[in-house]
């Protein structure tokens, strides 16, 4: 995008409407930055636009509850197989071949918004399959993230699966999206995709995604969530359903 204007417009309004996202349901900035900005540039360039925003975000929700050590002590499994699944399949989105990103992006979509749509109950995770399938989550979850930028599929539902309290669901959240934010972050760097330049875009795309935050949480107070959730998976299907088909 060769118009610095017409560049900063775009990367302003999917960082305030991914920002509304997250301010009303608590996660998606990440899956809504990344799936429009790739209308605009490849998905690897997406998610280098996406570090800062998710990072601050992310851990601000994190730290946001008073049972850190203990959601460490218990899902540090899921957390080294992100990073390990996310490191080894770094040149899935860097590499060449950025039309397959597109299109695995849009599936990722299309798929995370067929599990909110059709509100599918996840089956409880027993203590004793905890580490090796919080493992096999992890590692899928970075193996997506490398490929698409998005790191919400199979973390969330796996996540939901564990019967979490509410605000303790959201701290595990955070920690997740914290973690692979910063595998990602890394193999974007060793890719070249993330560097000062575009760290510094990024930086400023916070700017507008504080204020869809801010703005979502007011709309959360009039509008129905159920209502908000239809809406935001159904728009969330049409555009993995774009992107997807876009390389045909």
């Amino acid at each position: 995008m060769s118009n610095p204007i017409v560049y900063l417009v775009v990367v302003a309004a999917a960082f305030l409407l991914a920002g509304l996202v997250k301010g009303v349901t608590g996660l998606a900035l990440p899956t809504v930055g990344v799936g429009l900005l790739s209308l605009a540039m490849p998905p690897a360039h997406a998610a280098a636009l996406i570090v800062v925003p998710a990072l601050i975000t992310n851990v601000w929700q994190m730290m946001s509850g008073p049972g850190l050590g203990s959601l460490v002590r218990r899902l540090w499994p899921m957390q080294l197989a992100i990073c390990l699944g996310t490191w080894a399949s770094a040149s899935l989105m860097a590499g060449s071949e950025t039309a397959l990103a597109s299109a695995a992006l849009g599936i990722a979509l299309i798929a995370y918004a067929a599990f909110g749509l059709m509100n599918v109950t996840v089956p409880h995770v027993p203590a004793w399959a905890e580490w090796w399938l919080g493992a096999f989550a992890g590692g899928a979850t970075g193996f997506i993230s490398a490929a698409t930028g998005v790191f919400v599929i199979p973390a969330v539902p796996y996540l939901q699966a564990l019967d979490f309290e509410r605000e303790e669901f959201m701290q595990a959240l955070g920690l997740s999206f914290t973690v692979a934010t910063i595998a990602l972050a890394g193999s974007l760097v060793s890719a070249g995709t993330l560097n000062l330049g575009t760290g510094l875009y990024s930086l400023l795309a916070l700017v507008p995604a504080l204020a869809g935050m801010i703005a979502g949480q007011h709309l959360l107070r009039v509008m129905r969530p159920a209502t908000f959730r239809r809406w935001f998976f159904s728009g969330l299907a049409l555009l993995g359903a774009h992107l997807a088909i876009g390389v045909l």
